[in-house]
C-alpha cells in the first residue's frame, strides 16, 4: 500500500503525466515494481497508461477528491469570498487547510493579471515559509507551533518565504467554538505587494473572514 501511494504522489501540478523511466526516477522504485502496482492501480482507476505508454491519475482520484471538497461543505460560501477578494484586490485569492504536515490548497481564484501568482486547486504544499502556512500553524491545536506574534496580529504576512518573487498575507477563518477552518489568503508579485496593497488585501480579508465565520456550519463530527 505504502508503494502505491509513494506512486500516487510521484504527480503534481507541473507532471500530470510521467514515463515508467520518470516514475522510477522520482519514486525510487524498480520498474518491475511499478509495473506490478500499476496493474493494481489502473484496474481500480487511480491510474491510467495512456497509449503513449504514459501514466496519469485515474478518474477515481477526481472522485475521491471531490468527496474530500465535499466534506468541508464550504465551496458555495468561500468562493463567491474568493471573487470578492481578486475583484477588491486584483491579486489572487485562495482558501487553505492544514492535511497532516501539509496545508491544501482547497479553493482558489486566480487574479486576471497576466502576471501573478497561479496555483492549482488541491496542490499540497508545506508548512514551512508562506502566509498561509504561519496561520494554520499559530490558530491550530498544537500550542507547539502557535506563533505569538501571529496570534496577537490576527494575521500572517510572507515577503519571498516560499517563493521568493511572491508575497502573500493570510487570516485565520473559524467555525463555531473558535475552531480553525483553514486560512483565507491573498498572494501575488512581490513587486507589487507593496504597503498600500497589504493594507487593502489585509482589510479585504478581515472583511471576507467575517462573513464566512457568520455563515460556516458546524464542522462534520
Amino acid at each position: 500500500m505504502e508503494r502505491a501511494l509513494t506512486l500516487l504522489d510521484c504527480f503534481d501540478e507541473t507532471s500530470e503525466s510521467l514515463t515508467l523511466a520518470e516514475l522510477a526516477r522520482r519514486s525510487g522504485l524498480y520498474k518491475s515494481t511499478i509495473l506490478r502496482l500499476a496493474t493494481s492501480l489502473e484496474r481500480f482507476g487511480h491510474l491510467v497508461r495512456g497509449s503513449d505508454g504514459r501514466f496519469r491519475l485515474g478518474p477515481a482520484l477526481w472522485r475521491l477528491g471531490s468527496l474530500y471538497r465535499r466534506a468541508f461543505d464550504l465551496a458555495e460560501t468561500i468562493r463567491p469570498e474568493l471573487k470578492v477578494l481578486v475583484d477588491e484586490t486584483g491579486e489572487t485569492a485562495s482558501f487553505y487547510v492544514r492535511e497532516g504536515d501539509a496545508r491544501v490548497c482547497l479553493y482558489r481564484r486566480n487574479s486576471p493579471k497576466a502576471m501573478r501568482h497561479h496555483l492549482s486547486e488541491g496542490a499540497r504544499l508545506s508548512l514551512e515559509g508562506g502566509a498561509s502556512a504561519k496561520v494554520l500553524l499559530a490558530f491550530g491545536d498544537d500550542p507547539a507551533d502557535h506563533d505569538a506574534g501571529v496570534r496577537a496580529s490576527g494575521h500572517a504576512i510572507s515577503l519571498g518565504a516560499r517563493d521568493p518573487e511572491i508575497a502573500a498575507i493570510a487570516v485565520p477563518v473559524f467555525g463555531p467554538g473558535r475552531r480553525l477552518r483553514g486560512a483565507l489568503a491573498v498572494s501575488g508579485p512581490l513587486s507589487r505587494f507593496d504597503e498600500a496593497l497589504r493594507t487593502r488585501a489585509l482589510a479585504a480579508l478581515e472583511a471576507a473572514a467575517a462573513r464566512l465565520e457568520a455563515r460556516t456550519p458546524p464542522p462534520h463530527e
